[in-house]
């Protein structure tokens, strides 16, 4: 019987489950986003929590078992030294699961996982106007440039071909 057994199976064995995983929490912290399937997303969430967590302990037996299970050294050097440092004044929830639209091959629910430190950087980017650029934007008109131009192009600009115009030019051509 199944009975208070919580852990999702994925449809995979235990060691192909376990790589799986291993694989995607890699992934995971290389790109600070992963996609991915809704039910894999959410037995990923705990593990990323459970490493970002040792990553703020900071010391060398939590960085011994976070390489234990992460498969590159780079990773979890970038793990301990900047997303570490960047969710420090965080508690927990360093995650958001956002869904998707389903996969267009088998339908599948898909939801993009990510850390919540990149949404925090990218809106720190953009900077307010300040009132001098407005300003500066609103002194020049364009308009004027664009109907002198009109003006220029249809005074040089070819006289219309009339009929008669066109007999004069057939004539003059079985002449010569």
């Amino acid at each position: 019987m199944r009975h208070h057994k919580a852990d999702k199976k994925l449809g995979r064995d235990p060691s192909h489950r376990q790589a799986m995983l291993r694989n995607m929490v890699t992934s995971f912290f290389k790109y600070d986003r992963i996609e991915t399937t809704d039910a894999r997303a959410k037995v990923l969430r705990p593990i990323v929590e459970k490493m970002i967590t040792l990553a703020k302990k900071g010391d060398l037996h939590s960085r011994r078992q976070a390489l234990s299970y992460l498969e590159d050294k780079n990773v979890v050097h970038k793990l301990f030294e900047e997303t570490a440092k960047k969710l420090k004044e965080r508690q927990s929830g360093y995650t958001q699961i956002i869904k998707k639209i389903n996969r267009k091959g088998d339908n599948a629910p898909v939801s993009v996982i990510k850390l919540l430190i990149a949404d925090s950087e990218v809106e720190k980017k953009p900077k307010k106007k300040t009132k001098a650029t407005e300003a500066k934007k609103e002194t020049k008109p364009k308009t004027v440039k664009k109907t002198a131009a009109k003006e220029k192009k249809a005074a040089v600009s070819k006289p219309k071909k009339t009929k008669a115009s066109e007999q004069e030019t057939k004539e003059d051509q079985k002449k010569e």
